[in-house]
Order: C-alpha cells, then structure tokens, then sequence
C-alpha cells in the first residue's frame, strides 16, 4: 500500500480487536472511532458527558459501548481502569482541552497539563497489563513551542500564556511516547508506543466559552483552511492498524504538515530527548501516584 494515497478506507479488517478512544464523542475523536468501529473493531467510547457519548455511538455502524472517564480527574481515571475486563488491542489517547486560563482538574493540575497529559498517562499506566498491541497518543505541532517548566507546571510563577501551557503538554505527550516505548522493549512487552497529530482540523478544540467573533473568526478559517475531522483522524488510523517503528510519529504530508496523506513527520528536538523524557515520566509519577504499568518491581536502575 502506497502509503501517500492511504485512507480511512485503507483500514484492515478489525473484527475480534477491542479499541479505547479517549474524547470520542466529537472532532477527531469521533472520527477516528466512527472509523474503527466502522472496519469491524468493537469500539469503546471513553468520554466524560456519557450522554453525548451515546449520542456519538448512536451515529456509528458497528460495535460500540460508552463507558465515563474525565481525564481531568485521577479517581475517575482509576476508577475506569480498575472496572475494565479483557483484552484492549488498541489505546487512542485523543481526548484534549486547549484553553482554560486558571482553570484547574480535580487534583489541582494544571487543566491542559492535567487532562492532556497526565490523565493519559494514568490511564495508559493503569491499563497496559491488559493491552496486546498498541498506545497511539494525540500530540500537535504546538510541541515546537513548548517546554517542560519542571518547577511549575502549572506556570503560576509566570505570566500565564494559553499557548505556552498547550505546548507544554502537548511536547508531554512526545515525550511520553518515547519514554513509554523504552519501558515496553526494555520489559519485552510485544507493545508499541506511537504518536499522531491530526494537522489543521476545523473541531471545537480551544473554542468553547470563548468571545463569539472568536469563535466566528475560528469557524471562517476552519471552513476555508481545515481539513473536516475525517480527514483529521487519518494519521491516527494509520499509526494505529500499520507496520511501523515504535516511537513513530505520524502526521500530514502536506505544507507545514497542515493537512495532506499521512507520513512520518518530524518533532522538535526536545521531543526527541531521552533524558528529557525519562525525566518528566518520574514527575509524572510522582504527581500521579501511577507507575509503569509492566513494572513488577524492579529498581530504577533496572527500568
């Protein structure tokens, strides 16, 4: 398959492959599980309003469940990963808030850093004894910009920016990917880690409670600039069901990786940075109380 004209309809037969898709009930999210569920997977749908959740799985052809996680909340991450049963084939990490100014989690995290990172990282942890194949998490080209602030996450000693904190977490989740791919092939695990980004995708990402000539100002350039959220999930699909490296990071092809059929793209070079990533996944363990999911026991030093 030339990977330059794949498609969603390019995906492998799923049937008998569970998969879990975080924030599937609307934009990319909804997209890539409409997809999955679509080519035979049975499809879980973890979202935090299960009532729009069962709307969104009442749009899709195929086998799907909803089931409540709010990633901006550790207890409801546990609580989801302590009730699931069975084998997970394929985890999407795709659920994401961008904006928020103050606004915080459940634990007092940072709302983009929280939800967008660490609450990923919990629930990856939490539920790798059950996966068999994969994690593919959502980062951005945002990456580029950020930086991981290790003495405030939360950038309160700092003039608050919405785009720092976005690439902060957005550069976590790359970083994440990296250091979880070392764990696996170090504990000899047969799963992968990868990345996607989805480029420029006209969804609700950032928008909600904001000014309406905003808002309005945001649906014009979607509508002439964007790709749909169909589109959008394509990188996603195609880093969840092919042949390719762990640490793989997919994205459009296209100019500035905006929109186009999807590739390996490039990262910056702090997402590439092992100690970098090693790291922030002890903080990350540490803020969370989660630790590698595989580790039974072993010493640092051994991991």
């Amino acid at each position: 398959m030339n990977k330059q004209s794949w498609t969603a309809a390019d995906l492998p037969v799923l049937h008998g492959r569970t998969a879990l898709v975080t924030g599937a009930n609307s934009g990319v999210g909804l997209a890539t599980a409409t997809a999955l569920a679509h080519a035979g997977a049975h499809v879980v749908l973890g979202v935090r309003d299960t009532a729009r959740g069962r709307v969104a799985a009442a749009t899709m052809s195929g086998s799907t469940e909803v089931r409540r996680l709010d990633l901006a909340d550790l207890a409801s991450v546990r609580a989801f990963a302590q009730s699931w049963t069975g084998r997970l084939d394929l985890l999407i990490n795709n659920a994401g808030v961008a904006g928020g100014r103050g606004a915080v989690t459940e634990d007092g995290f940072d709302l983009q850093f929280g939800t967008n990172h660490l609450g990923h990282f919990a629930l990856t942890n939490l539920l790798l004894p059950h996966l068999s194949d994969r994690v593919v998490t959502l980062a951005s080209g945002a990456h580029r910009a950020g930086d991981i602030y290790f003495e405030d996450f939360a950038l309160r000693a700092r003039r608050y920016s919405l785009a720092e904190a976005y690439g902060q977490s957005k550069l976590a989740n790359l970083l994440f990917t990296l250091e979880l791919e070392r764990r696996l092939r170090k504990s000899g695990s047969a799963v992968r880690s990868l990345a996607s980004h989805p480029g420029y995708s006209a969804t609700n990402l950032g928008i909600r409670g904001r000014s309406r000539p905003l808002v309005a100002t945001v649906n014009l350039a979607g509508r002439l600039l964007a790709q749909t959220s169909e589109e959008g999930a394509v990188p996603t699909l195609f880093a969840a069901t092919q042949d390719l490296p762990g640490a793989s990071y997919v994205g459009p092809d296209g100019r500035w990786e905006l929109h186009g059929s999807p590739s390996l793209v490039g990262r910056s070079a702090r997402a590439s940075d092992p100690v970098l990533a090693q790291r922030l996944w002890e903080a990350s363990e540490e803020l969370t109380g989660v630790r590698f999911g595989l580790d039974l026991g072993r010493s640092a030093a051994d991991r």
